[in-house]
C-alpha cells in the first residue's frame, strides 16, 4: 500500500470548509480576561452599575471617575489628520490615568457597546476617553454606539454594522483561529509554494477525517519510536483539552480534534520551554495591512523541561499557556516589566537576555516577522472575498491577533496557533506595562471619527464622519483602472505607472494608510513595506496591494513627499470624487443579494446577532426566494 504523503490533503472539498459550517462554538476559542473570574486585574473594573441603576433614556453605565473631572475643561478628543478635508479622529487616553476625559456635552454621543468578553483594560481606556459603556440592545438609543470589542460573529452578520460602527473583527477570521482550518490552509500553501516557504507550522492531522493519514504515518513511524504528538480541540484557547501523547490507544479515534507533531527539541532558558506571544493588529485586508507590537510576552512552562516519555503527562512542563502555569506550585509570577525573572517575561527583554546570551535576535526578530506575514497571507484568500461580500463600508472592521510562536533549540519559529481574541488580561504590572500601551494605540490606529448625529445637536462641534471617506463603491474610471493593474503579469508593468493618475479611491486608501501610520506608537508595520512585495507573490493580485507596493517603493525612504503629495490632492478634494448616489444604492444591493444568497438557508440573523435590529435575513419559501422591506425607520429587511 501506498504510503501516503505527509501533506496530502484529505478527500473533502476544503472549498466548502467555512466559519458557518463548522462544529465547536465561538466562546470555546475565545482567550479573554472575561472568563478569569478568580484572578485579579491592576485596572479596576469602570463598570459600577448594574442595568437596574441606569438611566433609562441613554441605557450608558454610569463610571465613577467623572466627579475627579469639575478642574478639568471640557474639550473634544480630537486628533487631527495629516490631510485638508479630512475630519479629525478620537484620540484615545491611556487606561493608567486616574480622571476620565470631560467632554463638553457628556457621554451622550460616545456611546461603547459592551459584550460579555470587553476586557477590563480595553474599559478603562474608553471611561478614561470620555466614553459611555452601553448594555442594553433593544433601545434605538442604544444602539447608537460607536465600537464594541467582542466575540467574532458570522460573517454574513458583518452587514449589519453601521458604517459608522466598528467592530474589532474581520469577517472570516476563523480561518485564521482554528487549529483545524489553519492548517487546511497552510496544507494549500505548502502544496502550492513548499515546505521551505511554509513549513513552520507543525504538519497536523484533522480528526476524525484524517484518521487513515495518521494512522499510516504513525505505523511507519513511530512504531517503536518516541515520537510525540499534542492533541488539541479545534477551537479551544487557554490550554483546554491539551495533552501529549505518544501511543496510539492514547488517541481518541472519533473526536473532533487536530493532532499536531510535537516540537521536542524547544530552546531553553534555565532549562524551561517557553513561548511567545506576538500580538498583531490588521486594519485592512484589501490592501492587506499588518502591524507587530515589539512587545509581547514569553511565557515559561513553570517545570524543566524533559524529553522523557514517561513525563509526558506533565502538563506544567509541556505547556506554556500561563492559565495552566499560574495553578502550579512552581510558579513564579514576575511584577517587573524590566526584569528577567519568574516564568512571564516580556519579548523586548527577553530579546536582550538572548542578545547577552550571544543570539543573534536581529536576524531572530526577522524571522518572527516573516512567520507573522505568511501567517495571515495563508488565509488571505479566504477572509478577502468575505470582506468584500460582508463589509459595507471600509470604516468597520480591525482586528488584533495573538500569534503564539515556539523557537527550537536551532531557533528556528514555529507557529502553534493563532488567537483571533487574545486575552488582554492584565493581572500584574508586566501585563499592563504591555498592554495598556498596547490598547491605547491599536484604537488610535483603528481611527474612530465623531459621529455625525454630534454635529447635528451641539453647537461648535468637530468635524464629523464623512461616509464618503469609506465607500467601496467605484467609478468608472476607477473600475476600469482596477482592472488593468491587476491584470498585469509583472510587477514592472504596475509598479511606476500606478501612481501616476490617483484616482479619488486611490487617495481615500492611502491617506488612511498614513494618518494610521503617523500614530503606530511601538507598533512596526512590517506589511507593506519597501522590501516585501516579494510576498504577493503567495498571494492573488489584487489592485491595492499593488498600490501600496508601488507607494512604499518610491515614498518609504521620503515619506514626507508621498504626504505633500496626498495633502495637495486633498486640498483639491479629489479624494471626495466618489459614485453618485445611484451607483452607490446599486452596489449597496449588489452586497445585500450576495450575502442574502449565502444566507438564504439560515434561521434569522436577528436570533443570533447581537445587534438585531439592522437588517434580517431569512428563508422565503424554503429559502428559494428572497423579498425585501423596511421598518419604519428605512432599515431594509430581507
Amino acid at each position: 500500500m501506498r504510503l501516503l504523503h505527509d501533506y496530502d490533503i484529505a478527500p473533502y472539498d476544503v472549498s466548502e470548509y467555512r466559519d458557518d459550517d463548522l462544529s465547536g462554538s465561538e466562546s470555546d476559542v475565545v482567550e479573554d480576561d472575561s472568563l478569569d473570574e478568580d484572578s485579579e486585574s491592576v485596572y479596576s473594573d469602570p463598570v459600577s452599575t448594574d442595568d437596574s441603576t441606569k438611566d433609562s433614556t441613554d441605557n450608558s453605565v454610569s463610571l465613577p471617575y467623572n466627579q475627579s473631572c469639575s478642574g478639568e475643561s471640557a474639550s473634544w478628543p480630537v486628533r487631527s489628520s495629516l490631510f485638508p478635508n479630512i475630519p479629525p479622529y478620537i484620540k484615545f487616553r491611556s487606561p493608567d490615568l486616574e480622571i476620565a476625559y470631560k467632554l463638553p456635552a457628556g457621554k451622550k454621543f460616545f456611546k461603547w457597546k459592551l459584550s460579555t468578553i470587553t476586557p477590563v483594560i480595553v474599559r478603562k481606556t474608553l471611561t478614561n476617553s470620555g466614553f459611555a459603556l452601553v448594555r442594553s440592545e433593544f433601545s434605538r438609543e442604544s444602539n447608537q454606539w460607536l465600537g464594541t470589542w467582542g466575540k467574532h460573529m458570522k460573517s454574513a452578520n458583518f452587514v449589519t454594522l453601521k458604517e459608522t460602527q466598528k467592530l474589532n473583527h474581520f469577517p472570516g477570521t476563523f480561518q485564521l483561529g482554528r487549529k483545524d482550518r489553519l492548517w487546511r490552509n497552510f496544507q494549500k500553501m505548502i502544496a502550492q509554494f513548499g515546505l521551505k516557504e511554509f513549513g513552520f507550522l507543525p504538519h497536523t492531522y484533522v480528526l476524525p477525517q484524517d484518521i487513515k493519514l495518521l494512522k499510516q504515518r504513525w505505523d511507519f513511524k513511530n512504531g517503536g519510536t518516541k515520537e510525540m504528538w499534542i492533541i488539541k480541540p479545534p477551537a479551544s484557547a487557554r490550554g483546554a483539552g491539551i495533552k501529549v501523547i505518544n501511543k496510539w490507544s492514547q488517541l481518541p479515534k472519533k473526536t473532533s480534534l487536530v493532532c499536531q507533531k510535537y516540537v521536542n527539541n524547544p530552546y531553553l532558558i534555565n532549562g524551561s520551554k517557553f513561548d511567545l506571544r506576538l500580538y498583531v493588529l490588521v486594519t485592512s485586508f484589501h490592501p492587506l495591512r499588518i502591524y507587530l507590537y515589539p512587545d509581547g510576552l514569553a511565557r515559561f512552562a513553570s517545570v524543566k523541561y524533559s524529553d522523557d516519555i514517561k513525563d509526558l503527562k506533565d502538563r506544567y512542563m509541556h505547556l506554556t499557556n500561563y492559565s495552566i502555569n499560574k495553578l502550579s506550585s512552581q510558579y513564579t509570577a514576575n511584577e517587573d516589566a524590566n526584569a528577567c525573572h519568574g516564568h512571564k517575561w516580556t519579548v523586548s527583554k527577553l530579546m536582550e537576555y538572548m542578545h547577552d546570551e550571544g543570539v543573534d535576535t536581529k536576524t531572530l526578530w526577522t524571522n518572527l516577522q516573516k512567520l507573522v506575514i505568511k501567517t495571515i497571507i495563508s488565509s488571505e484568500s479566504l477572509i478577502t472575498p468575505l470582506c468584500e461580500e460582508s463589509m459595507l463600508s471600509y470604516y468597520n472592521c480591525y482586528e488584533l491577533f495573538g500569534i503564539d510562536v515556539l523557537l527550537d533549540e536551532y531557533l528556528k519559529p514555529w507557529l502553534l496557533e493563532v488567537n483571533i481574541s487574545p486575552s488582554l488580561h492584565s493581572a500584574s504590572p508586566l501585563d499592563a506595562h504591555v498592554k495598556g500601551p498596547l490598547v491605547q494605540t491599536l484604537l488610535d490606529m483603528a481611527q474612530f471619527h465623531f459621529p455625525p448625529r454630534l454635529g447635528q445637536s451641539v453647537k461648535n462641534p468637530p468635524q464629523c464622519f464623512d461616509g464618503r471617506l469609506y465607500t467601496r463603491a467605484l467609478t468608472k474610471r476607477e473600475r476600469k483602472k482596477h482592472k488593468n493593474f491587476t491584470e498585469f503579469e509583472s510587477r514592472e508593468d504596475y509598479v511606476y505607472d500606478i501612481l501616476k493618475d490617483l484616482t479619488g479611491d486611490d487617495v481615500r486608501h492611502l491617506l488612511r494608510a498614513e494618518d494610521e501610520f503617523v500614530v503606530k506608537g511601538k507598533f512596526e508595520r512590517i506589511f507593506p513595506t519597501e522590501d516585501t512585495h516579494t510576498y504577493l507573490g503567495f498571494m492573488e493580485s489584487r489592485y491595492y496591494n499593488r498600490l501600496f507596493d508601488a507607494w512604499e517603493t518610491k515614498y518609504a525612504s521620503r515619506r514626507d513627499d508621498g504626504i505633500a503629495l496626498l495633502q495637495t490632492l486633498c486640498a483639491q478634494k479629489i479624494h471626495l470624487n466618489v459614485p453618485t448616489q445611484s451607483t452607490l444604492s446599486k452596489a449597496r444591493n449588489i452586497i445585500l443579494s450576495a450575502l442574502h444568497s449565502v444566507c438564504s438557508q439560515c434561521r434569522k440573523l436577528s436570533e443570533y446577532d447581537p445587534w438585531a435590529g439592522r437588517y434580517e435575513f431569512a428563508p422565503v419559501n424554503g429559502g428559494s426566494e428572497s423579498s425585501a422591506r423596511r421598518n419604519s425607520e428605512g432599515d431594509v429587511y430581507v
